[in-house]
């Protein structure tokens, strides 16, 4: 019977994790974009929101050219 992986190797194969690299890259713009419109509003405007509007706004251009940068 085969062992259950350690913590380690999870995070070893999360670190190699293409999906988990672009998960942490779009994690990384939300929160600039949320740093930006709490600037704006005055206010912490909370992950959630900024998420939402990040997506709505933003992803799909942050995507292709982000595909753009990858294939070069």
């Amino acid at each position: 019977m085969k062992e259950a992986p350690t913590p380690q190797e999870d995070a070893d194969l999360a670190a190699r994790s293409s999906l988990y690299a672009e998960f942490l890259a779009e994690r990384e713009e939300i929160l600039r974009h949320k740093w930006i419109e709490s600037e704006k509003a005055g206010k912490d405007i909370g992950f959630e929101r900024a998420m939402i509007d990040w997506k709505r706004h933003h992803r799909a251009r942050w995507r292709s050219q982000r595909r753009v940068g990858l294939a070069s």
